[in-house]
């Protein structure tokens, strides 16, 4: 899936100028990107939030921007962010433990990260009446089978309730697939395994995924700002790929070594009965809130 620029370049300029942003795992694979995306707009700061002091490193000499803030913290640390979020206009909350076998063998330390963090995150952008939050989710969310999954199948649901319920900042959750590009993927896994002269490995000869470039992942999130209301779901209408189809692309070698704990064969963006009431766009689903404001 790639988008025109220039079907909304014009609202997302309009809604990022002189704005103050704060990005949560800003300094991560997608988190990165976006922030060099931001930085094109007429932005007047972009506050990076994240507990690897490498990767924040890394990234501040990667980006030559006066506009930059590097901030080590964790979303665990309330007073921490709290002052991260000080007159922040737009929050991107892109933070969260995501990898399945770590998730699954840390139960803990993913709930209180992927959850308590998000609930932190919410509620200090009540506090300093932030007027946008976007909460970054995936499609493990979706009739979610890992404790990854569930976990951000919460976020998504503890976001769209504060968009329902919330007057003073837009709430929304943007639900991706898989994105080729971003560390701890399967394409990092193989570029090792071709350097030892390995075949591939792949859990299973059947496994789908959905994959979209990490360009493309940056320029969903702008596309999806101007857009947000009250508390929805936007999903990117990404294409399908088996992953042994993939593989042979780098190599004729593969071994199968299984599916992992929970893991699907296939993967869905959007369920039957949300596509029934989400609004159908040529390049996205918009989910809207089942959530009722009482």
């Amino acid at each position: 899936m790639r988008m025109k620029k220039s079907g909304y370049n014009t609202k997302v300029s309009k809604l990022l100028k002189n704005k103050k942003i704060l990005v949560s795992g800003g300094a991560g694979s997608i988190g990165s990107a976006l922030i060099k995306k931001l930085l094109e707009y007429p932005v007047n700061q972009v506050r990076v939030l994240d507990i690897d002091e490498h990767a924040l490193f890394r990234l501040k000499h990667a980006v030559k921007d006066s506009r930059l803030r590097m901030l080590l913290g964790s979303i665990l640390d309330k007073d921490r962010i709290q002052m991260a979020g000080n007159n922040a206009d737009i929050i991107i909350h892109t933070a969260a433990i995501k990898n399945i076998e770590i998730s699954e063998y840390n139960p803990i330390e993913t709930i209180d990260t992927n959850i308590h963090g998000t609930v932190n995150m919410i509620k200090m952008a009540m506090q300093n009446k932030v007027k946008l939050f976007i909460n970054l989710s995936t499609d493990k969310a979706v009739d979610s089978s890992t404790l990854y999954g569930t976990t951000k199948q919460l976020t998504e649901r503890l976001t769209s309730w504060a968009g329902v319920h919330n007057e003073k900042t837009k709430f929304a959750n943007i639900r991706f697939g898989n994105v080729m590009n971003s560390r701890g993927n399967v394409f990092e896994i193989w570029d090792e395994e071709l350097k030892k002269k390995k075949p591939l490995s792949i859990t299973h000869p059947l496994v789908e995924r959905y994959f979209f470039q990490i360009e493309e992942a940056t320029d969903f999130i702008l596309k999806c700002l101007p857009l947000v209301t009250t508390g929805e779901i936007f999903v990117p209408k990404m294409k399908s790929y088996k992953i042994k189809d993939l593989a042979k692309k780098y190599s004729k070698k593969y071994k199968i070594i299984g599916l992992r704990q929970g893991e699907k064969i296939k993967e869905e963006l959007i369920t039957q009965r949300e596509r029934k009431s989400a609004v159908e766009k040529k390049d996205m689903w918009i989910i809207n809130s089942y959530i009722n404001k009482q």
